[in-house]
């Protein structure tokens, strides 16, 4: 009894020599020592990183291992710290014990706190030694150097695409399994982020909340607002190597490139053609599922892209406000007018990459690749007959219809085919 009560009254025994703090166990006070000594015992075989705790030696050798020890009993993911477990399970259990003082939201762990506070503090501990630019969170420096060094060391294993940010990759990799997890409440329409289905609500509540100082206008997106901006100074940063064309926007001169390169990662799971834009692969699925979502007011035609719905209109306004200033033929679009440009110039900038001829248009490009491909996308509802061109399809389609839509200027004849007028014309008319 006098030896346990002599237990209690000792209470802390052991003292460190350098700071003269005490403790209960002699192996605490061996442990506290390396702050002062800088020994850290405990080497991993694997990396050779050092550790002052076996505890900590224990757990870090797990990432090589793999091993997982602690399991959750509701969803069974598994992870490799028993604290880590008691932070997850919070999600289940819906447990968030920390709040902020200031706005009062509430958090799952002290650090995610720790950081969210900064939001009120305005403290942005973490400075680039580059650029000095500050940042809330250690990981938010981290992922912002790899800009200086241009590491990017997360790697999609379907295209090998490397990012810098793992949660870039995990948003990339929704492309290939077509995965699109948050959808609007409003229209159904799903996305691959929460950022894009904020931008997308603003379709359907009107709010443009970014302004131009110069002339007023009101934006949906910042993006947008930077672009419009250019305008006015006039300032295209991005430049293609190749051509030297310049750009307003990175993700342009990413899409130019491809003209380029060839390159085409963006594939229909129904035909298995390929596109260099995710907008263009949306546009030609409308050929398999016969969506046409845009319609013209005037006549209610439909089309499949907004863009065609425009050049449309212009059929009814007779607005031909594109002329070319060395034969003045007027377009109704600016594209057009830019291809027509060409035909002055001689510039052919599309290259097949199988035989390398060129062409002023990638719509030609297109129609001749499906010589080395044997593609035939346009079918005859009528007698099957298969065309690579949709213009040759159209005609063909004159031969069940009886429809002849060309006319003789001379004779007054009436033609099914376009070359059936051209050669009337050479043998009758010159």
């Amino acid at each position: 009894m006098e030896q346990r009560q002599g237990t209690h009254t000792v209470e802390r025994t052991y003292h460190c020599n350098v700071c003269n703090r005490t403790f209960k166990q002699h192996r605490h006070l061996k442990v506290h020592q390396y702050v002062h000594t800088g020994e850290r015992p405990y080497r991993c075989d694997f990396c050779n990183k050092t550790f002052k705790l076996l505890k900590h030696f224990k757990i870090h050798q797990r990432v090589h291992t793999r091993e997982h020890p602690y399991l959750c009993d509701v969803c069974n993911k598994t992870f490799k710290q028993l604290e880590h477990l008691k932070v997850h399970q919070r999600i289940h259990s819906g447990e968030r014990p920390y709040r902020c003082d200031v706005c009062n939201k509430t958090f799952s762990q002290t650090g995610t706190l720790s950081k969210h506070q900064r939001v009120h503090t305005g403290e942005n501990p973490y400075p680039c030694d580059v650029c000095n630019k500050t940042f809330r969170q250690l990981e938010h420096l981290k992922v912002h150097q790899r800009i200086h060094t241009g590491e990017r060391p997360y790697r999609c294993n379907v295209c090998n695409k490397t990012f810098s940010d793992r949660s870039n990759l995990k948003i990339h990799e929704r492309i290939h399994i077509g995965e699109r997890p948050y959808r609007c409440d409003v229209c159904n329409k799903t996305f691959s982020q929460t950022v894009s289905l904020s931008k997308h609500q603003r379709v359907h509540t009107g709010e443009n909340p970014y302004p131009c100082d110069v002339c007023n206008k009101t934006f949906k997106q910042l993006e947008h607002l930077k672009v419009h901006e250019r305008i006015y100074f006039v300032e295209r940063p991005y430049r293609c190597d190749v051509c030297h064309k310049t750009f307003s926007r990175g993700n342009k001169l990413n899409v130019h490139q491809r003209l380029h390169t060839g390159e085409r990662p963006y594939c229909c799971d129904v035909c298995n053609k390929t596109f260099s834009e995710t907008s263009s692969l949306r546009v030609h699925k409308r050929v398999h599922t016969g969506e046409r979502p845009y319609r013209c007011d005037v006549c209610n035609k439909t089309f499949s892209n907004a863009n065609n719905l425009k050049l449309h209109q212009s059929v009814h306004t007779g607005e031909s406000p594109y002329r070319c200033d060395v034969c003045k033929e007027a377009f109704h679009h600016k594209s057009k007018l830019k291809v027509h440009l060409r035909v002055h110039t001689g510039q052919r900038p599309h290259p097949c990459h199988v035989c390398n001829k060129t062409f002023r248009d990638t719509v030609h490009l297109e129609v001749h690749q499906r010589v080395h491909t044997g593609e035939r996308p346009y079918c005859c509802e009528v007698c099957n007959e298969t065309f690579s061109d949709r213009s040759n399809f159209k005609e063909h389609q004159h031969i069940h219809t009886g429809e002849r839509p060309y006319r003789c200027g001379v004779y007054s004849k009436m033609f099914s085919h376009k070359c059936d007028l051209k050669r009337h014309l050479v043998s009758y008319c010159n």
